[in-house]
């Protein structure tokens, strides 16, 4: 049977801050999108042809993806060696539909993809109208106070939010997220930095993540692998929240 999962990137942009939790990039979607609709999520999307084209070396097209979506969907930048003044041009080019190559070419920019770290691969397997095979990479903030602009139609909000205080609001059901989305806002909440989160990145091996259903005791549970850094790996089933 021919794999119909679609290849995607996402991306965790980490803004440090002083004795106190890191900060995540969160966007929440639009309650009409076919996927994931109203539910909180880090910045990401389909892995598209110019990304390939642009690409230079295997793997790079999801990473050029991910600063891509990042910089579309909330205008900050993220990825680029030399940091643009204003991004909001960028951003409304790239939602007209502009290339990413022509854009980065025009406005003299160039990638730097080591800022991007490999974090983690989820593909489900479950029967579902779209799957997604997505690559999750971590990334420091750039310097800067940058205002976020949501984009339109895709993204009702986006904020700069500890993971705790986003599991908080799951909790208290004032905010929902996928199973993927959540088992990784349990894992980014047990650093204390950026630095952290990336020894922890490049000491985990990225294999492919395929969620099953196990029964115990009568009772269904959602699971994951438990040696690939997550410190939450099931989940009941009834709670599992997928899209």
């Amino acid at each position: 049977m021919s794999d119909d999962a679609i290849p995607a990137a996402t991306l965790v942009v980490i803004r440090d801050r002083p004795r106190q939790a890191p900060e995540l990039l969160m966007v929440t979607r639009t309650r009409g999108m076919a996927f994931a609709g109203g539910a909180m999520v880090f910045p990401g999307g389909r892995i598209d042809k110019g990304d390939r084209v642009l690409a230079g070396k295997p793997g790079e097209a999801a990473k050029i993806a991910a600063v891509r979506e990042t910089l579309e969907e909330t205008g900050l930048p993220v990825g680029l060696r030399t940091t643009p003044i204003d991004t909001r041009e960028l951003q409304e080019e790239l939602v007209r539909g502009a290339g990413f190559a022509d854009l980065l070419d025009r406005h003299g920019l160039d990638l730097d993809l080591p800022q991007l770290v490999p974090f983690a691969r989820w593909k489900p397997a479950f029967h579902q109208p779209r799957r997604f095979d997505t690559r999750f990479f971590i990334a420091r903030a750039a310097d800067g106070d940058w205002p976020l602009r949501p984009q339109e139609g895709e993204c009702d909000a986006a904020e700069w939010i500890t993971a705790a205080d986003v599991l908080a609001r799951i909790a208290a059901g004032t905010a929902s997220a996928i199973f993927p989305t959540v088992r990784n806002l349990e894992r980014l909440a047990q650093f204390g930095s950026f630095e952290e989160a990336r020894d922890h990145a490049l000491a985990h091996p990225v294999e492919t993540i395929s969620p099953w259903v196990e029964e115990v005791n009568g009772e269904k549970w959602l699971r994951i692998p438990d040696h690939l850094g997550y410190p939450v790996t099931r989940e009941r089933l009834t709670d599992a929240v997928r899209a």
